[in-house]
Parts: C-alpha cells; sequence; structure tokens
C-alpha cells in the first residue's frame, strides 16, 4: 500500500489561506476557506477509437465563506498568488460588503441565521492505494485497456462493439477557519465494460461497473470480468416483457442501494426540510419502513468513493442512522441547514466544485445486512423475480413516489429458478409500501460508487450506494 501525498499547490498556499482567515476575522465574526485540488484522467476504449481525457472532476480552487451579521456570504477564486495577498483580501472584504449592501438597499429579503460556533479541530487523512496511479504512464493504461477490448471482440461474433472505460481522480482538500485546521487526500477510481451486441435486427447492451478508494489495482478487475458481461449480455436476446402487477421481488445488492438513494437519501437531505419541499418531516419517529430494516448514510458509513474526513464546510463526517428497526429517525444536512432546523450538522455538505453552493447530499447511502441466506430468500418466493442491474432512478420527496429502471428480472417459480428472464425492468410504487413489504434480508451486502448524483438535474457530486439482498413485494411494469 502507498499512502498518498496532498497536493503541493495546497500546501504552498496554505499560509496565504491562513493569513486570509486572519486578516478577513477583523471585520467579520466567522471566516471560512476552503481550498480544492482535484485532478483526474478519463481513458474511453471502443472498438473504433481511443480518448484520453481531464477528469470532469478536475478543479483547482478556494472559497471564503464570512458571517455579515445577518446570514453568509460566500466568494470564490481560483487564483492566489498572483497579486500581492493585501490586494487580494481588500478586493473580498470590499466584495462582501458591496454585496451585502446592496441586497439591504434594494429591500430584498434576507434570510437569517444564526452565528456558526465552531470547536477547534486539527486533523488529517492521507489515503491509500494498493498500485499507485502514476505506476503506469497513460500509453501504458491505454494498451491494456486495448487488449482487454481486444480479447472481448475476440470472445463473441456478436459483438459489434465493446466500450472499456476508467477514470483515476485525486482530491486534495484544505479547510481553515479560526478554529479549524483541515486537510485530506484521497484517490478513488472508476471503470465500465459495455458490450454492445447484435443478432439480427436485435442489438443489446449491458454493462458492469467497478469503483472503489482504489489506484491502478482496480484494472487487474476489469481483465477478470469481460467474458461474464459479455455472457449476461447475450442472455438478454431470449428476455421477454414483464406482465405488469406485483410481484414478490428480491433486489440484488445494485437494486437495493438505489431505492435506498432514492427512496431516503434525496427525500432526507435536510435543506429541503427547511424548503418544506420533504415528506419526510412529516414522519420523524415514526415507521416508514419494515421492522427489519436500518438505513444510514455517512462518510464514515462505509469506506469507499465517497468517503472523507471532512465535507467541503469543515464538518467531520458521520454515521448518520436515517432508519433504525423501521422508524424514520433524522435526515443528513449542511451547516445553513442544521443552523435553520437547530439540529446537529452531518457531514453532507457537498458542493460540486469551489464555485458552487454546498448542498446536504447523499455520501455512502445503504440498508444494512440482515440475517438471512440468499438461497432461503430464493426458495421462499412462490412466484416473482431476482431484479439485477442499477440503471437509473428518480423519487419525489414530497410526495414518496419511485421509479426504478433496471436491466433485468430472473423468473422464479416454487422456489427456483426457471432461466426466463424480464428485460427492461421498471420497479414503480409509494415508497412506505416498498419498503413495509420487506420480510427477508440477506446477512451480506456491497457497495457501488461508479456513478454521480446531482441534486435535480445539476449540482452533480460522487456517491455510493449499496446494500445486502432484500424480498418484499414490487410493483413491476
Amino acid at each position: 500500500m502507498e499512502i498518498l501525498k496532498i497536493s503541493s499547490f495546497l500546501s504552498n498556499q496554505k499560509e496565504n489561506m491562513n493569513r486570509i482567515v486572519s486578516e478577513l476575522s477583523k471585520n467579520f465574526e466567522y471566516v471560512s476557506i476552503l481550498g480544492e485540488d482535484t485532478k483526474g484522467t478519463t481513458y474511453d476504449i471502443d472498438k473504433y477509437s481511443v480518448a484520453v481525457n481531464d477528469s470532469f472532476w478536475c478543479q483547482r480552487g478556494f472559497v471564503i465563506r464570512v458571517y455579515n451579521g445577518s446570514n453568509y456570504s460566500e466568494y470564490s477564486f481560483n487564483e492566489l498568488g498572483n497579486e500581492p495577498l493585501e490586494h487580494t483580501i481588500n478586493r473580498v472584504h470590499n466584495k462582501f460588503n458591496e454585496d451585502f449592501n446592496n441586497l439591504k438597499s434594494n429591500d430584498i429579503s434576507i434570510s437569517k441565521y444564526e452565528l456558526l460556533k465552531e470547536e477547534e479541530i486539527k486533523e488529517s487523512f492521507y489515503g491509500e492505494v494498493e498500485i499507485p496511479v502514476d505506476t503506469l504512464s497513460n500509453e501504458e493504461k491505454v494498451n491494456k485497456l486495448i487488449k482487454i477490448k481486444d480479447k472481448a471482440l475476440e470472445y463473441s461474433n456478436e459483438l459489434v462493439d465493446f466500450k472499456v472505460a476508467y477514470n483515476n481522480t485525486q482530491v486534495s482538500k484544505m479547510f481553515i477557519s479560526t478554529k479549524k485546521d483541515l486537510e485530506q487526500t484521497y484517490n478513488w477510481s472508476q471503470a465500465y465494460l459495455v458490450p454492445v451486441l447484435r443478432r439480427g435486427k436485435d442489438t443489446k447492451y449491458d454493462f458492469i461497473a467497478f469503483s472503489g478508494l482504489k489506484g491502478l489495482e482496480i484494472l487487474d478487475e476489469l481483465e477478470n470480468s469481460y467474458k461474464g458481461a459479455i455472457d449476461d449480455t447475450i442472455k438478454l436476446f431470449d428476455a421477454k416483457r414483464v406482465v405488469p402487477g406485483e410481484y414478490e421481488i428480491i433486489c440484488a445488492p445494485d437494486v437495493s442501494g438505489l431505492i435506498a438513494h432514492e427512496a431516503f437519501g434525496h427525500g432526507v437531505e435536510m435543506d429541503m426540510f427547511v424548503k418544506n419541499r420533504a415528506k419526510a418531516v412529516e414522519y420523524l419517529e415514526k415507521p416508514v419502513a419494515s421492522e427489519l430494516l436500518d438505513m444510514h448514510d455517512g462518510a464514515k458509513t462505509a469506506n469507499h468513493v465517497s468517503s472523507y474526513l471532512f465535507d467541503d464546510e469543515g464538518t467531520i463526517g458521520t454515521d448518520t442512522v436515517i432508519i433504525k428497526n423501521g422508524i424514520l429517525k433524522t435526515g443528513i444536512s449542511d451547516v445553513l441547514s442544521a443552523l435553520k432546523l437547530n439540529t446537529v450538522p452531518t457531514g453532507n455538505g457537498k458542493r460540486q466544485s469551489y464555485e458552487r453552493k454546498a448542498y446536504a447530499r447523499m455520501t455512502n447511502t445503504i440498508f444494512k445486512s440482515g440475517k438471512d441466506k440468499l438461497e432461503d430468500m430464493i426458495a421462499s418466493v412462490k412466484k416473482g423475480y431476482l431484479l439485477e442491474g442499477m440503471q437509473s432512478g428518480m423519487e419525489d420527496p414530497k410526495n414518496w413516489g419511485i421509479q426504478c429502471i433496471l436491466t433485468k428480472g430472473k423468473e422464479i417459480v416454487d422456489g427456483k429458478f426457471t432461466g426466463n428472464i424480464i428485460a427492461p425492468v421498471i420497479l414503480t410504487g409509494y415508497v412506505p409500501d416498498l419498503l413495509k413489504s420487506i420480510t427477508m434480508i440477506s446477512d451480506d451486502m456491497k457497495l457501488y460508487g461508479s456513478g454521480m448524483c446531482g441534486k435535480g438535474y445539476k449540482e452533480f457530486v460522487k456517491t455510493s450506494d449499496g446494500g445486502p439482498y432484500i424480498k418484499a413485494i414490487g410493483r413491476l411494469g
């Protein structure tokens, strides 16, 4: 294992960051600065092309937050040290005062907040990887991915394309306020295998994803998985459409994670409580799921792509129990939502970038494992399906409707697989009905973090979700 090093750019700017906080603190009761330097590369290979680009997440900059006496003002920028520091500090100070005075002079309603009170903390976190990403050159990485693609194309003559994608991203952040001195760095990687097959006029595709706080070791997982990805896609040629209705269902861990993410992930982001856009606030300390079900979210809930020491507001990450024995206990919050609601922030304040606002966002969102064996769960199904393959999902936090689009369902009759497959599958329903119908939960679990999560249709952040196999009653279409 190799321990990662914090960005040299941030290390070289730390003295300036401290000085900014010190000088602005003479005029503002609360001052903090977040510095971020995130770098990464994406590699996309298919039958016809090779592309190497900067990661979507690449960024380098700072955001300052101050308490202006009524609420909080922010100023972001991506250059520091290119002019005398006094000029930067004066410009930021004047901008804060100008913006706040403009709001007051134009009689614009301002949401008021209390002064944020912090405890003194000085901590750091340096992640580890088995194989550092700079062990291989870009050319060597590309050649490794091309070999996987070529082997896949040789494996089946029905393949018309086979895509291999890999992304490594190293995150470095520093957060400094009058009482906090925090820094962290960690590396996450994700990869995809996407077979595209054609039989006559029928085209099918699927994907298998890999992710984690990993380095180049993730490429070994790709080499060992391309055959299985192709074999599973071939089976989709014989898939039938489901007859719409309610069925006994067993959700695989990726589907369980999707349900957790959509059902009580977005639904318990507490900035939605403040805006009166979440039904969950009406059900705190009330049953919303089977008493078998526990649900958690937090940077410390798991060791995956959204695990960190502190969030983008300098709050130390936690493990938040959202549902305990079927009872909705709490939500997840950013600092400002917690101030409004008079609750303790959970370390879920996340920004897409230093240029964006911090919102209450999910981190690692999971259903906890239970005590049942998968084979017993399958044996208990009279007629139903094992659902696999998370595609996408959405949920209405105000009304608790949910829709999950899945790759396939494997038919089970009298406790045995029949060999029949349905595809694609849409799982819909009312969230509490679905979760209260859970009767069995497996004793194992798995997490997935190969995608990203938006707040509505924007503000993307890195998240993971997952869980065990769960048995429930689901409405399929």
